[in-house]
Order: C-alpha cells, then structure tokens, then sequence
C-alpha cells in the first residue's frame, strides 16, 4: 500500500511539472503569482520571499514556452558583409573564364 501512495506521489508530481513546463507563458505567470500570493497568506512566507518565488516559479528553463528567448525570427534583417558583395553571383558572371577546353 506504501509503495502504491509513493508511486502516486510521483507520478502526480511529474504530471504537474509537466502541466506547469507546457502551459503558456502567460497563463504560468499568473498561476506564479496566485500561487506565491496564497503562500504569503498563509504565513509561510513573507512577502519580499513571496515576490522571489512568484518570479522563480513564472521563468522558463530553456526553450519551449516562446516568452523569452528571441529566437524564433532576427529582430533586424540579415545585411550581407561587403567583402561577400564582391564575390556575389551578379558580379562573377561579369568576370571572364579561365577555363581552358
């Protein structure tokens, strides 16, 4: 019966760590703030603690949640360096063949 209630216990946290990971970035945030506000009610911590764990708990770890990262699109567009421009395609078709047949 032990065994059963441990395995439970973890099981029910591993799918909370998993709801929480994969929820929207928005919703967690809110969800973090509910959460440290109801622990600083009921005295368990205080509120400059309740304020650390409300931001802890709305980061993310990684990629996943598109909240932070940036890296989904460039925030300026791609500029080619100019020492590239002079080897660009338009310009070496100008320049004769080498080749010999």
């Amino acid at each position: 019966m032990a065994q059963q209630l441990i395995v439970g216990l973890i099981v029910a946290a591993a799918a909370f760590y998993a709801v929480w990971r994969w929820m929207p970035a928005g919703w967690r945030r809110g969800a973090a703030q509910k959460l440290a506000a109801g622990t600083h009610r009921a005295g368990w911590v205080d509120e400059a603690r309740a304020k650390e764990l409300a931001a802890s708990l709305a980061k993310t770890s990684g990629c996943g949640s598109c909240d932070s990262c940036g890296s989904c699109a460039p925030k300026t567009p791609f500029k080619q360096p100019e020492a590239d421009q002079a080897t660009s395609p338009s310009t070496a078709s100008a320049l004769p063949s080498t080749h010999s047949r």
